[in-house]
């Protein structure tokens, strides 16, 4: 067992990964437990989210539109995140736009 699965108690609460901001900021889901795609809409300012595995437990639920938008922002703190823990995605892609980054037991 991982060492996040050890250390999971309850509802761990997710970081909302901002482009414009260099500090990721919690957020919990409304109903204590997992986010409901009205919450991560307004969460993410979008209108269709996608999810990318970062580890076993852990994922990245992003805005699935954010490289269409203009400006688009590339999210430097999430896509890091995911390169380390994937390295098979650098060089490749990126996250664009707000991201947060959970349990995977919060998105149900």
């Amino acid at each position: 067992m991982s060492k996040t699965a050890t250390t999971y108690q309850g509802t761990p609460p997710g970081y909302l990964l901002d482009p414009a901001s260099a500090q990721p900021q919690p957020v919990s889901p409304a109903n204590g437990r997992s986010f409901k795609l009205a919450e991560l809409y307004q969460l993410l300012d979008c209108q269709t989210v996608d999810v990318v595995r970062v580890t076993e437990e852990l994922i990245l639920i992003i805005d699935d539109e954010g490289k269409f938008r203009n400006p688009a922002y590339l999210n430097l703190l999430a896509t890091h995140v995911w390169h380390q823990h994937q390295p098979a995605a650098r060089g490749v892609d990126c996250i664009v736009g707000r991201a947060i980054l959970c349990h995977d037991k919060q998105f149900r």
